[in-house]
This record gives C-alpha cells, structure tokens and sequence, in this order.
C-alpha cells in the first residue's frame, strides 16, 4: 500500500498486514482484479445508511467454504432439518447470508427444511413434530425474530438447536447477546444457544456452540487491535488472559476481494484461536445484521 509506505516484500507476519477499514466496502468496489461477478451480495443496513457490496468473482468458492464449514461444525447437513427464521434478510435477494441457509437446505433434503418467515404458528408445529420423532433440527434465526417466537411458544426442546445470527434491525430494543441467551433458553429449554458469525464482507463464517464464545474454520483467523492505534495488531495472547481490542479478520475465502479486514466490532481474543463479539465501536455504523450492544 503505497499511501502507508508498507513494502509487501517486508511483511513478515500476520500483526504487519494493512488491514482494509470494512467500511470500504461502503465506498468503493474491493477487487484484487478486474473480473465480471458472479454474484454480488449487499448488506442489509439500517434506514439512511449506505450499504456494504461484495463482488464475489466465483459463486462456488463461497459455496465451498460455508458448506466445509457447516460441515467442520456441525456435520453432513442431511444429518438435518433446517429451519430458517430470517424476516428482513428473505425479502432481500441480495443477502449471503440467506444464500448460505438455502443451500444449507437444500443440502438437508428434508421435506420439513425451509423458511418460516412470519409463520411462527406453522414454525411451532415443525418443530414440536420434529421432537415427537426426535429429528436433528437446526433453527437458525435472526435475533429478533428468535425473541419474538419464544415470547409466543414455551417449549422444551431436546432435539433442536437454536442459532442466533445477530441483529434487531430497530424492531426492538436493544439487549447484549448474554441477555438475548438467557431469555431464550428459559422459553426454549435449552441449555446453550449458538450462534452465527457473518458479514457480507467475508466468504466465511464462526460459530459459537455456546456462551457466546466463537471458533474459526482453518483459512480464517481473528486477531485485535488497539482501539486508537489500527497498526497495534494482536493474534494471540502472550499469556492465559484473553487481549480485548477491535476485531479484525483473515479470510483467506476472500481471494478476489481482500482477506484482511479492519472491522468496527468490539472483542476478545483467547490463546486457543476463540473469539467473543462483545458489542460495536463507539461512533462506528450501525450494521443490520450485528446490532447487540456492549
């Protein structure tokens, strides 16, 4: 990058990479070359605010890191029933993330595999079945649509996942992700939510199997920087305590866009390569997808 005077031959580890502001994305076509998309996924945003595009080059590259993903996760998707709780990011053809949960579907090839969107009635009745016949179900939802189908229907569910993806998208109140938990196990009897961790601006995925705390698939790698210095970069702990900071991110998914991303979201790295997210940066936009606060 010549505006930083920063010589590529000269990097020589992962804490001396530039890493590219997210908020690029906003503002200018990130491309390593000149190619025709295959696909271009934009971001939700929130009223008034510009929204982040992809250009993603090759569609089945992206398809291969999130089903190698899921699988590294979770297991053969045909393994499940996947229930797809997403208002707000369905009715967008744009959104990766409804790209990535489709073919998760469609991988499952289970009759009772789908979108819900509103129908929660019809949602409550799949799962109850699903539990009679003690069918894996994977219910991967935005957060307040979540909240909004536990404060209708108590169960206890035994054989079903709930996954959060983020986001209240100001339908409702903001809580911390700790607060969206508790109040979704008790209504769900549950003993640990999952959750999701995407952006449009990445090709890959974390997941958290419960206390909010997140795991990376091999080819992608979250380090932290210090709040007021982006150069002051952070991969893994010196010592047991965990190094709180800004997040950024490795992906190497992002061949044909950037692997390396400056994000505005706040966290915590530990010495076994985990991540939490604890909420977003002060000053920074507010992203339709992660809106929990700290």
């Amino acid at each position: 990058m010549d505006s930083l005077r920063i010589i590529p031959t000269n990097v020589f580890s992962i804490e001396n990479i530039p890493y590219l502001p997210i908020s690029f994305f906003k503002t200018h076509k990130i491309t390593t070359e000149v190619f025709e998309p295959g696909i271009v996924f934009e971001s939700s945003g929130t009223t008034g605010e510009n929204t982040s595009r992809h250009f993603v080059k090759e569609l089945p590259l992206y398809q291969k890191s999130f089903s190698k993903t899921f699988s590294l996760f979770y297991g053969n998707p045909n393994q499940w029933c996947i229930l797809g709780l997403l208002p707000g990011y369905l009715e967008r053809e744009s959104s990766s993330l409804i790209f990535m949960v489709n073919e998760l579907i469609k991988k499952s090839n289970n009759p009772y595999s789908g979108f819900y969107l509103h129908n929660h009635d019809i949602l409550y009745q799949t799962l109850v079945h699903n539990e009679i016949i003690h069918q894996p179900t994977l219910l991967i939802g935005v957060t307040y649509a979540l909240l909004d189908f536990a404060e209708k229907y108590s169960m206890k569910l035994q054989h079903t996942i709930v996954m959060e993806t983020g986001g209240m998208k100001g339908k409702r109140d903001e809580i911390t992700r700790e607060e969206v938990h508790q109040f979704l196990k008790s209504k769900l009897g549950l003993k640990e939510i999952h959750s999701e961790y995407g952006m449009t601006e990445l090709l890959s995925q974390a997941y958290s199997k419960g206390n909010g705390i997140f795991a990376t698939p091999p080819w992608m790698k979250v380090l932290v920087r210090e709040y007021n210095d982006p150069f002051s970069v952070v991969s893994t702990p010196k010592i047991d305590n965990p190094v709180n900071g800004l997040i950024n991110i490795i992906d190497l998914a992002n061949v044909y866009s950037c692997s390396f991303i400056a994000t505005d979201d706040v966290g915590k790295i530990y010495r076994n390569n985990t991540f939490e997210v604890l909420g977003r940066r002060d000053m920074s936009d507010m992203r339709g997808c992660s809106l929990l606060t700290l």
